[in-house]
């Protein structure tokens, strides 16, 4: 897939400029980046700026980018994920050309680095429980005090530690920690745990290991093997970067190459849930339909939607980089989407809330045959055809049988125009036993075809879209508002990957935590109306993730879900919104 970038790859930001400045200085010959995406969950839309910036900053130094999945913790991962990233990348036009690589694929290396830094007194093997670790660390404001086994014998933490390897101890019984400063002003350093003995089956090493590195061990010495040059991460990891760079320091004998990390903010929206977490509570708890659910913010579910890949990477170009946390508004997204799919998608007229009207001075059985432009901007894309017949259905939206306000579109004794066809005058209704309307009539101005002397009188009416009754399409139309409602405020916590969360993510992968239960009754039930509406033959053969602009209606994609019998569409973005 070929998508122009050139916008974005000349647009510098305070990364490139270092970057370049560090070329320049000699401390680097080649750029290399890396993605590393954890395997517990589908990607969504706030992983698109670190993805793209990984990806392009390759690009444009003509460097290189590995896709490196950090599978550090079994008790989430999942070959689904893994299978579900890798699509995701290659939609957004991107290719791993430094190599796929996983985080296990450095067990062995990094346990040997764990020995090495045992004996050399950079290491030790504690007891104390994960409630008593949090409680010597101290606060933000009072320094933490040293474990009682901080200073046992170099000997004896290797023995205990290889043993902690064969599985001769429970879960949470012993972990292995860096001696760094338990005063450290930053609590990142204060004697992080690097090992914890967890019994999960590994999805790619199987039973071989019990003990587990935890991320802020395995990520930098993944990087450094890899060669990586600049390590790209969001802000959040900032108070990580001592840590990162205090383990290839002192690894560094044992490591081909010393990466940089730069930090940039994370990308948050309104109205969108950002946490992993959270999404896998909406999926299991029967929220929604899946992962690709259209109202999801994962870029799975943002494809069968019919958003672009093009429109994400313009949003993320739009919104550029910055050291400061910042929300955008989801509108700017649908604006990037409304803006590619005017230039791309065909037009056809489909109508959500059907209506019969009946034209009663048609002659039987006549059928007219019209030519439409199927791209108003575009004649390069040809035309089709449409038919119009005695009985034709438009929107309920478009019928007022007593007008309110400058009602300019049907009601009696008010004439309109249909959409590249004629002038119509509303006479009347007629009206069910329960007083509903059941069809409207309507005379033709036959002289206001196009082609006829009358084809260019003007009238006060609006101009309506409508469907031939005859041959009218059946579909089932989608519509998809936020999953939390606008006046909700959700604040996101930072997806950052310490002891700390990593217990808890441990204790808590079968249960929800208070915090999901309170997320959870922010979800709107009713982010999905569904609709029963009618279209013309046009969209009917067209595959899946197909995108028409339904005219005066919105942007719409044909859905998996579709058959022979009921098209299903999608709303992806309507007509109006913001303008970039």
């Amino acid at each position: 897939m070929e998508i122009n970038n050139t916008e974005t790859t000349t647009r510098s930001n305070f990364i490139w400029d270092a970057i370049e400045q560090d070329l320049k200085e000699g401390r680097y010959q080649q750029v290399h980046t890396r993605f590393p995406p954890e395997p517990n969950g589908y990607m969504h839309i706030g992983h698109c700026k670190a993805l793209i910036m990984d990806f392009l900053t390759a690009e444009k130094y003509g460097g290189k980018c590995n896709l490196r999945f950090d599978d550090t913790n079994p008790a989430k991962e999942d070959t689904e994920y893994v299978e579900a990233i890798k699509r995701d990348i290659n939609w957004l036009g991107f290719h791993w050309t430094g190599g796929l690589y996983y985080a296990s694929d450095y067990y062995d290396k990094c346990y040997e680095i764990a020995e090495d830094w045992i004996q050399r007194g950079l290491a030790y093997v504690d007891e104390l429980t994960p409630e008593q670790m949090r409680e010597y660390r101290g606060t933000l404001t009072k320094p933490g005090k040293n474990s009682p086994w901080r200073d046992r014998p170099a000997e004896e933490s290797l023995d205990l530690f290889r043993r902690m390897r064969k599985g001769e101890f429970p879960e949470k019984s012993l972990t292995l920690r860096a001696k760094i400063d338990m005063a450290s002003p930053n609590i990142v350093m204060r004697d992080p745990a690097m090992y914890r003995i967890l019994y999960k089956e590994h999805w790619r090493t199987g039973s071989k290991w019990c003990i587990y590195p935890m991320y802020d061990f395995a990520h930098p010495i993944g990087d450094a093997l890899e060669g990586i040059s600049h390590s790209l991460c969001s802000l959040e990891y900032e108070i990580h970067r001592p840590l990162y760079d205090w383990v290839v320091e002192h690894s560094a004998h044992m490591l081909p190459a010393k990466p940089r990390q730069i930090e940039f903010a994370r990308l948050n929206m309104t109205q969108t849930v950002m946490s992993k977490r959270k999404l896998r509570a909406l999926v299991e708890g029967g929220y929604v339909k899946g992962w690709d659910d259209p109202r999801m913010p994962t870029l799975s579910a943002l494809r069968r939607r019919g958003y672009t890949a093009a429109a994400i990477r313009d949003f993320v170009s739009r919104i550029g980089l910055s050291k400061a946390d910042s929300t955008v508004d989801t509108q700017v997204l649908e604006a990037c989407v409304r803006q590619d799919l005017d230039d791309k998608a065909l037009r056809a007229s489909a109508v959500l809330h059907p209506i019969k009207v009946v034209l009663t001075n048609w002659p039987e059985g006549e059928v007219k045959t019209i030519e439409v432009e199927n791209h108003p901007k575009k004649p390069e894309l040809g035309t089709h055809t449409v038919t119009l017949g005695k009985e034709i259905y438009i929107d309920t939206e478009d019928f007022m049988e007593v007008p309110v306000g400058k009602f300019l579109r049907m009601h009696p004794g008010f004439e309109v125009r249909l959409k590249a066809a004629c002038i119509v005058k509303c006479e009347g209704v007629v009206k069910n036993d329960d007083g509903s309307i059941a069809e409207i009539h309507c005379t033709v101005d036959f002289d206001s075809f196009a082609g006829c002397e009358g084809a260019a009188r003007k009238i006060k009416g609006k101009v309506l879209h409508w469907v031939n009754a005859a041959d009218a399409v059946p579909f089932e139309a989608r519509l998809y508002d936020p999953l939390l409602a606008a006046e909700t405020e959700l604040e996101e916590e930072a997806e950052v990957v310490t002891e700390e969360t990593e217990e808890a993510a441990e204790e808590a992968t079968d249960a929800l935590t208070r915090s999901d239960y309170e997320f959870l009754k922010k979800v709107d039930p009713n982010s999905l109306t569904i609709c029963q509406g009618v279209a013309e033959p046009f969209i009917r053969d067209c595959e899946p993730g197909t995108t028409f602009q339904f005219v005066r209606v919105g942007y719409f994609c044909k859905d998996p879900d579709s058959t022979a019998q009921l098209p299903v569409f999608n709303r992806t973005v309507g007509l109006n919104g913001i303008k970039l």
